[in-house]
């Protein structure tokens, strides 16, 4: 939206004085004439009400990131609710797991080469619905110790997804319905943890069948819902999937200039490093600045300070979630004031294995290159 210029007031205007009938000679005439526009002048001022400060200048929105479509009279409500945040960025690793680990190993990893970490805050079809480790409380304990969060949420799929333990949750009969009620969910369990406006939600959609028509059409629109509702209430939409099915078919959308579409994309291609710039199913402009997060290696072992994980790698180019600090039962929330800490590059290679010591028992077996994104949590 871009701003508008307070429209100028307008000048007082005074009428000139009659010009005199009688016979006075024209230097009178004139001097006459002066003489009452200044006694008007100088009443005018008298009277006039004392000046005051021209108000302050109008800011700019932020422009929609890329792949995000214009603001319309429908984001109305999350325009307003994000006016008094921003998201925060972060550049740098990061990992993601089932669970949440226990905040002693998140404190363990901060030894190593990742600043954020993907969680997996709600969603009917999550792996690991437990998450004993996530609340609140563990929230606010890893973000104190300078990590920042990607929430994940993995709800509904594409009626033709493959994984098979995904299939149970397949998307029904009125994808757009469900797609904004399952916003509606993911929006509420980002508040309970403590997550605030302006912070990214990522919808996760696992790899589908391609050339399957109709299969992708049902999961356009329930992503398209999902994203609408997600941003007028305020937060973030975010899209995961394999890059060769749902990253591929937003894409198409985006250069068609379809609407309600992800303001980050978060693309699943296992090359064995980062490319975030180089993924050929994007266009190198699209979802660029800070709207990129590449997962580019799945189901490594690693330990750090004695604590082992199984995880996803990624190099993160994208929004965080920002915390808010209500207290328990006040609707009211301020952002923290934490920033983020600063991290390595995006650019940087897969250095982690080098620096992750070796696991005695056999780890997962490791793909050189997975062009679709396996099952996620």
């Amino acid at each position: 939206m871009s701003t508008s210029t307070p429209p100028r007031p307008r000048s007082a205007t005074t009428s000139a004085p009659a010009r005199s009938r009688s016979a006075l000679p024209l230097a009178g005439v004139r001097a006459v004439a002066f003489a009452l526009m200044a006694a008007v002048a100088g009443a005018a001022l008298l009277d006039a009400p004392a000046p005051t400060a021209a108000p302050p200048p109008t800011t700019a929105a932020p422009a929609p990131a890329p792949g995000a479509p214009a603001p319309t009279a429908s984001d109305s409500t999350a325009s307003a609710a994000s006016a008094a945040s921003t998201p925060v960025h972060f550049t740098g690793k990061a990992f993601d797991t089932c669970e949440a680990p226990s905040v002693e190993t998140m404190r363990a990893w901060r030894g190593s080469p990742y600043g954020a970490v993907g969680i997996y805050f709600g969603g009917r079809g999550r792996g690991c619905p437990g998450q004993r480790e996530l609340n609140p409380g563990w929230v606010s304990s890893v973000q104190a110790m300078g990590w920042r969060l990607l929430p994940v949420f993995v709800g509904s799929q594409a009626p033709c997804v493959e994984a098979p333990a995904k299939k149970p949750f397949a998307i029904g009969s009125d994808p757009w319905g469900q797609g904004t009620r399952e916003a509606g969910d993911a929006v509420r369990a980002a508040r309970a943890l403590g997550l605030g406006t302006s912070s990214p939600l990522y919808l996760d959609i696992e790899a589908y069948r391609r050339g399957d028509a109709q299969c992708a059409a049902t999961t356009l629109s329930f992503v398209r819902a999902w994203n609408r509702e997600v941003r007028r209430l305020g937060y973030l939409p975010g899209f995961y999937s394999s890059a060769d099915t749902g990253v591929r078919d937003i894409e198409a959308q985006r250069r068609a200039g379809t609407a309600d579409l992800p303001a980050v994309m978060w693309f699943a291609r296992w090359l064995g490093k980062p490319a975030l710039a180089t993924e050929p199913t994007l266009a190198p402009a699209a979802w660029t600045p800070h709207a990129r997060i590449h997962q580019y290696a799945g189901n490594v072992t690693e330990s750090y300070g004695g604590h082992r994980l199984v995880i996803d790698r990624n190099a993160v180019d994208a929004p965080v979630a920002r915390l808010t600090t209500a207290r328990a039962g006040s609707s009211s929330a301020e952002p923290a004031s934490a920033e983020p800490a600063s991290a390595e590059p995006a650019s940087a290679t897969s250095a982690s294995a080098a620096h992750a010591s070796a696991s005695a028992a056999p780890a997962p077996s490791v793909h050189s290159v997975v062009s679709r994104a396996p099952a996620r949590p």
